[in-house]
């Protein structure tokens, strides 16, 4: 062969080896984006999966504290219905004695 053509062939596949080069770094580049797009779909299906969760949570919360109200008025209604009923009992002892 010549020396111009085996130049010529030298530099064919110095370009085509840079050429599989890139076109590799691009299927990775496109893989990796298509890793991150799959990853970031997967972030935002648990966050609204959490914000479900943090909704019936905050409802249950809710329900907690109206219950606890509920229990405390109710206890010290109770505990004024003892204190009532122990100075009545008191009061009478003290008429009988």
């Amino acid at each position: 062969m010549s020396p111009n053509l085996d130049d010529a062939m030298k530099r064919l596949e110095k370009a085509l080896g840079l050429l599989e080069a890139s076109v590799s770094r691009r299927l990775e580049a496109d893989r990796r984006r298509g890793d991150l797009e799959t990853e970031l779909q997967l972030m935002q299906d648990d966050r609204s999966r959490l914000a479900v969760e943090l909704d019936g949570a905050v409802t249950r919360l809710h329900r907690f504290e109206a219950a606890t109200d509920d229990v405390s008025r109710r206890v010290r209604e109770a505990i004024g219905a003892v204190q009532s009923v122990l100075a009545q009992a008191g009061a009478i002892q003290a008429e009988e004695g």
